[in-house]
């Protein structure tokens, strides 16, 4: 007996699709192995209605089944849902592929197969159709000389540390959460609970001239005309 371990709430959840019970448990144990959530469904209107009350990553459809087929399941799920949908058939012909594709699946295995196959194709589909997990924030930003720590609001230079009004800590950490694009000044101004636009200007020239060897004509923190500031990332 193959032991499954418990599974992770996250894990992908695939709705197995056919009407071969066998099949089914057999698809069913396998993919718990390789870590998947699992359910199943008989009919194409068994798996419409766990659509309707559940969320999957990926279905595993069986083309042929008593009333409506996969082909016509796929395409009308197509219609209302992007869900990844990998095509079970006995068939084999170029034709009976180029349809399923044509229907709206992501890829097409033809029985019979080997389960690992399976599990790589499913793998491989949901590797490219899951949303990229962005890369968590920067902790620190460095330009020029300067090495400025975000969340601790710590600005140095080399061993040094420069002394920063906590109105210039608030600006500075706002420029460098998004380096290289511009923030407003109402951005900039509302840090201080302040909507005084003119003051950020005030307060820009006074931390250029703590950062900037020429603050007239700063290369870190820039003015964008009509619009704000921007910090930029130099060497």
């Amino acid at each position: 007996m193959i032991a499954v371990l418990p599974l992770a709430d996250d894990a992908p959840h695939l709705l197995v699709v056919d009407d071969d019970r066998r099949i089914r448990d057999l698809l069913s144990r396998f993919l718990s192995t390789e870590g998947y959530r699992v359910t199943t469904a008989d009919t194409a209107s068994d798996a419409r209605a766990k659509l309707k009350s559940l969320s999957f990553d990926l279905l595993v459809l069986d083309v042929m089944m008593p009333g409506e087929n996969g082909f016509d399941f796929a395409q009308s799920l197509r219609s209302e849902s992007t869900v990844p949908i990998l095509m079970l058939t006995a068939r084999d012909a170029t034709e009976s592929r180029i349809k399923g594709l044509e229907m709206g699946a992501d890829d097409y295995l033809s029985k019979p197969f080997e389960p690992r196959e399976l599990s790589l194709r499913i793998a491989s589909i949901l590797k490219r159709t899951q949303p990229a997990v962005p890369p968590p924030p920067a902790e620190q930003v460095g330009f020029g000389p300067f090495v400025f720590h975000i969340v601790r609001g710590e600005l140095r230079r080399g061993e040094e540390t420069i002394r920063l009004t906590d109105r210039e800590r608030e600006m500075l950490r706002i420029l460098a959460s998004t380096p290289g694009e511009t923030v407003s000044r109402l951005a900039l101004a509302g840090t201080g609970g302040s909507v005084n636009e003119r003051a950020v200007d005030v307060q820009v020239n006074r931390l250029r001239r703590k950062i900037e060897r020429n603050p007239a004509d700063p290369l870190f923190v820039q003015t964008v005309r009509g619009i704000g500031y921007r910090l930029v990332i130099t060497t």
